[in-house]
């Protein structure tokens, strides 16, 4: 029987939530803050600066996501076997605050390879960082930790586009100044990291005295646990169902035909959804059962694609589009994580949550390559029946694989 948390004393904080879960949020708002100055106009600077096909960016997309499955593996498995995980963290958000300054080349190369170490960072840091929030939490209270962390996470997504165009208003559309106060804001990030995280290592306080050393053999007992084969398949069927914000969001912009100017506004507005509902949803979540929210968050999936092939449109579209695209976030994003986490062994815990990660980026990127095929060959309208038809068959799938195991 793997080693569960909730036989352990519940951690003091607001309602549940530790005090490092909240730094572990800090950090993750200044980080996303940084990101979100960077990627909020990366798709239409894809699409209508340098004229990429839907499937051209379909795999770009894809790449941007899935690239980072074989770090979250190593990042996650690093972290356990050292039983150092914020020190794999941190690492990993150094990375991505490096490579910051790395957008400041005017080659194709150079922004290419920024963009990877950026990428590298978020692979090696997500398992790692996802763990020490279980460990520090009781099992009882994981979504709303969770959820906490997300709307963290989210205010930061919320930010980050504004303050890059107040970069570019106050800048004189520099670009470069983007680039480097992000470099400055992901740097503050890890100070506070460093500073205000604690490192979980008294969470094997309660298994033998000495444990056995995690090993790569390890991984294979983990995947014939029927439990965690049932979460890793699910999230890969979750994953299949994903493709991507930049489509939703070109979607939305090439049918109600809106300003460039209006574009790094729509990340915001599901960024706010998204903060705003990510606490509530996790700690519903703790009540009615994890499995339930996630279902319900991809079944607002479903809407948000019929939606964007059905006869509805203007400002209402995009408001609703917005409002129900933040709340499939708030319900989906932590809550999988929290669901998992009891299932998996506290000594492999950061190893465990890469593969289901890892799984869901790995389908992501296939289907967000199968997106922008079928928006190429059979038109924007069709690929978002297409899309909704998929997410329904992943519920019923998921559903079947989880049942009442929330």
């Amino acid at each position: 029987m793997y080693l569960s948390t909730t036989d352990r004393p519940r951690t003091l904080g607001w309602k549940g939530v530790s005090g490092n879960v909240l730094a572990l949020g800090a950090v993750s708002l200044i980080t996303d803050m940084s990101s979100e100055m960077v990627t909020a106009v990366l798709p239409l600077y894809l699409v209508v600066g340098l004229q990429f096909s839907p499937a051209a960016y379909g795999v770009v997309d894809g790449l941007y996501t899935g690239a980072t499955t074989l770090l979250r593996l190593v990042g996650g498995f690093v972290a356990d076997l050292t039983d150092r995980r914020k020190a794999v963290a941190g690492l990993g958000y150094g990375l991505s605050a490096v490579a910051k300054l790395g957008l400041l080349a005017t080659s194709a190369a150079g922004i290419g390879a920024a963009i990877a170490v950026d990428r590298a960072g978020k692979g090696l840091r997500t398992a790692p960082r996802d763990a020490l929030i279980t460990l520090s939490t009781h099992a009882d209270d994981l979504g709303r930790a969770f959820g906490v962390h997300r709307a963290m996470d989210g205010a930061g997504a919320f930010l980050g586009p504004l303050v890059a165009l107040a970069v570019l208003a106050a800048a004189g559309q520099s670009f470069d100044s983007v680039f480097v106060t992000s470099a400055c804001v992901a740097a503050l990030g890890v100070v506070v990291l460093v500073l205000f995280v604690r490192d979980h290592r008294e969470a094997r306080a309660t298994e033998p005295a000495r444990p056995e050393p995690v090993r790569p053999r390890a991984v294979g007992p983990l995947l014939r646990d029927g439990g965690v084969r049932r979460v890793v398949a699910a999230a890969v069927l979750l994953g299949l169902a994903m493709v991507g914000d930049g489509f939703v969001y070109l979607l939305l912009q090439q049918r109600e035909g809106l300003s460039l100017g209006w574009f790094p506004l729509l990340a915001v507005g599901t960024s706010l959804v998204y903060l705003l509902l990510a606490a509530p949803l996790g700690a519903l979540a703790d009540r009615v059962g994890r499995l339930p929210v996630v279902l319900g968050g991809y079944a607002l999936l479903v809407l948000v694609h019929l939606l964007l092939s059905g006869p509805l449109g203007g400002w209402p579209l995009v408001g609703l589009v917005l409002l129900l695209y933040g709340a499939f976030y708030a319900a989906t994003d932590g809550v999988l994580i929290a669901l998992a986490g009891p299932v998996l062994p506290a000594r492999l815990r950061a190893t465990g949550i890469a593969l289901v990660q890892s799984g869901q980026a790995l389908a992501y990127l296939g289907s967000s390559v199968l997106f922008g095929l079928a928006w190429q060959h059979f038109g924007p309208e069709a690929a978002s029946w297409i899309a909704a038809a998929g997410v329904a068959l992943a519920l019923v799938g998921t559903a079947a694989l989880l049942g009442r195991r929330s």
